[in-house]
C-alpha cells in the first residue's frame, strides 16, 4: 500500500530511525536503571520503550524478547565486577578485594541479587571473575573441589549479605523502629536467669543498622572462613 500523507511517512521512517539512534549499551543501560528503580517484574519492553522515547519494535530489533533483554542485564552486572587484583598480594586479600567488588556491584544495582538468581546464565562476563576466584583459590593450594565449592559459595554469599542488608527491607523507618522495639521488648522480657545472654545482648540484637558493619563483618567472616579450610587441608 503506498502512503501519501505526511502522518504515514513519519511513521513508516520512524523504526529505522530509531534503530539507527539507539545501540544495544543503551538499551540495556537504560533497562538497568529501570530495573534497579522499579524492580525486574515491572520492567517490559514496553515501559522501557516509552522511557526511551522509541517504538517496542526499536528494541526487539536488539532483543528478541524480554528473556534476552535480562540476560544482557546480568552481563552488565558482571561486567562491571573489576577484576583488577594485586596477584602479587597474599592471597586472601586477592580474594577479599575480588568479593568487596562484587558486594559494590550488587549493593549499587537493587535488581542485581534477583537477576543474578533468577538467569544463572553462563556469559562471557560471569566466566572471566570466576576464572579469577579459581586461580586464586588453586594458586593458594585448594583442591579442584574446594576450589569450586569456595567459588560458587562466594557468589551466594554476597547475594544473601546485599539481600540481608539493614534497612532493606520495604517498610517505612516507621514501621521498622516498631518491629525493633516490639522485637526488644520480646527479648528483655525473657527470664535473665534462662536467657542470660538474649537479655544482655538485646538491643543489639535488633538494633542494627548500619550497613557498613553488616558488610565488614560478613566479608570478614567469609574469608576467615575460607582460610580456616585452607589451614586444615595442609
Amino acid at each position: 500500500m503506498t502512503c501519501t500523507s505526511y502522518s504515514c511517512q513519519v511513521t513508516s521512517s520512524s523504526e529505522p530511525a530509531d534503530r539507527t539512534r539507539l545501540t544495544k549499551s543503551a538499551v540495556v543501560d537504560q533497562a538497568l536503571r529501570l530495573a534497579d528503580s522499579v524492580g525486574l517484574e515491572a520492567l517490559t519492553i514496553r515501559k522501557l520503550a516509552t522511557e526511551l522515547g522509541v517504538t517496542p519494535m526499536a528494541l526487539y530489533w536488539h532483543f528478541r524478547s524480554k528473556e534476552e533483554l535480562l540476560i544482557g542485564l546480568v552481563e552488565r552486572v558482571w561486567g562491571e565486577i573489576d577484576l583488577d587484583v594485586d596477584r602479587s598480594a597474599p592471597w586472601p586479600d586477592q580474594l577479599r578485594t575480588l568479593f568487596e567488588s562484587l558486594l559494590a556491584v550488587l549493593r549499587a544495582h537493587p535488581a542485581a541479587p534477583k537477576l543474578l538468581l533468577e538467569f544463572d546464565k553462563q556469559t562471557e562476563a560471569s566466566l572471566r571473575p570466576t576464572e579469577l576466584t579459581l586461580e586464586i583459590l588453586r594458586g593458594a593450594g585448594f583442591d579442584r573441589e574446594h576450589a569450586a565449592g569456595i567459588a560458587r559459595y562466594a557468589l551466594w554469599n554476597g547475594i544473601m549479605l546485599v539481600m540481608s542488608e539493614p534497612g532493606s527491607e520495604w517498610l517505612s523507618v516507621e514501621e521498622r523502629v516498631q518491629g525493633q522495639r516490639k522485637k526488644q521488648i520480646t527479648f528483655a522480657m525473657l527470664s535473665p536467669d534462662a536467657y542470660p545472654q538474649l537479655v544482655d545482648c538485646a538491643f543489639a540484637l535488633t538494633s542494627s543498622d548500619d550497613p557498613e558493619f553488616h558488610y565488614q563483618l560478613g566479608v570478614s567472616l567469609f574469608i576467615a572462613g575460607v582460610e580456616a579450610i585452607a589451614a586444615k587441608l595442609q
